[in-house]
């Protein structure tokens, strides 16, 4: 069982942004930049591409109302998208504001930002849901 499959569970806390009955969406607690947003799959398979087709397939439509919501919410030219899956060994992407390719880069120091930070902004992103769904 991974940390991913833990907060899936509700077995850790988790500033959640959206979930159906496949997919579950969350704030990332050491974000690249404020509105940095994981989607896992509720299976618990290792590699993205190991997924069955129908999990990758939906896991890009589930994810676009957020990516939409991401982009009203922060000031950003875009929401990226990357998929690195090294930490955790559960299926993920990550949804980030980005204004360069630099804001994707996740070499860089993560922020350090309090729950309350991290409250603030699942608040501005379920706000903008809302409005895109």
């Amino acid at each position: 069982m991974t940390i991913f499959s833990k907060i899936i569970a509700g077995e850790i806390p988790s500033f959640k942004i959206a979930e159906d009955e496949k997919f579950f969406a969350f704030l990332d607690i050491a974000p690249l930049v404020k509105g940095h947003v994981l989607v896992v799959p509720k299976i618990g398979i290792d590699q993205l591409f190991d997924l069955p087709n129908d999990y990758l397939a939906e896991m890009l439509v589930f994810a676009k109302p957020i990516a939409h919501a991401i982009e009203k919410a922060f000031d950003c030219k875009r929401c990226g998208i990357s998929v690195i899956g090294l930490e955790v060994p559960h299926a993920h992407m990550h949804l980030v504001p980005i204004n360069s390719s630099n804001d994707l880069n996740f070499a860089r120091a993560k922020l350090a930002v309090s729950k309350e930070e991290l409250k603030e902004v699942q608040e501005r992103i379920l706000a903008e849901i809302k409005n895109v769904e």
